[in-house]
């Protein structure tokens, strides 16, 4: 083999170890926001929460989306929001959407319609975000705590400061992924869903055409 050939395959390895390196950098630095996020709490009043949509059963939430309403109640019982802003549509049509089981589980605990908003469209977490931020502004809403479990919360935060979105976030204080096992594979599903959204904006940004977010 030829020197300049040996050179060649030189740098194309070492352009190949440099960048899984940087792609298991970025993945640690994922793992941390999210476990970092995960346990951010923040205490200031604001409009309005955010309630990201999970699964509903029929006219029922699931296990996972009566953690989040049940905790932006008590931030709504707390005085610390003023109104609730519920997000999600439905995977099948003739089904309640995630967003009015939502609606209708806070006003069976008390929640005046009135201090309830919402929208019934979105499919994914990015959705949920573009959605709500219309509704605020339909509203006259300008600041907004975010809901969700303690490891979404992450990827939640930035896709909300890539809107621009005035928002903080507090996670639930229980969650169903509460054993060791299942609190590992959440951790590092987010964390993998974050790093795929970050790298895709980056991409966006470089001119490249992807995906939409995950």
């Amino acid at each position: 083999m030829s020197a300049r050939r040996r050179g060649f395959f030189h740098y194309l390895w070492l352009g190949f170890k440099i960048s899984l390196l940087l792609m298991l950098a970025n993945a640690l630095f994922s793992i941390g926001q999210v476990y970092y996020y995960s346990r951010l709490e923040h205490t200031q009043t604001a409009d309005a929460a955010i309630v990201l949509g999970a699964a509903a059963w029929d006219k029922r939430p699931s296990p996972v989306f009566r953690e989040r309403i049940n905790h932006a109640i008590t931030l709504y019982q707390q005085k610390q929001v003023a109104k609730l802003i519920f997000t999600g549509g439905t995977p099948k049509p003739g089904f309640m959407t995630e967003a009015e089981v939502g609606r209708r589980y806070a006003m069976q605990q008390g929640v005046p319609a009135d201090d309830i908003l919402y929208e019934n469209r979105s499919r994914d977490t990015w959705q949920n975000l573009v959605n709500a931020q219309q509704v605020a502004a339909d509203n006259n809403i300008n600041s907004l705590i975010i809901v969700s479990d303690p490891y979404h919360m992450a990827r939640a935060a930035v896709m909300a400061k890539d809107l621009g979105l005035n928002a903080e976030t507090s996670p639930t204080p229980t969650s169903r992924y509460s054993a060791t096992q299942s609190k590992l594979r959440f951790l590092l599903q987010e964390s993998y869903l974050l790093t795929v959204y970050q790298w895709v904006e980056w991409g966006s940004k470089l001119g490249l055409r992807f995906h939409p977010h995950p």
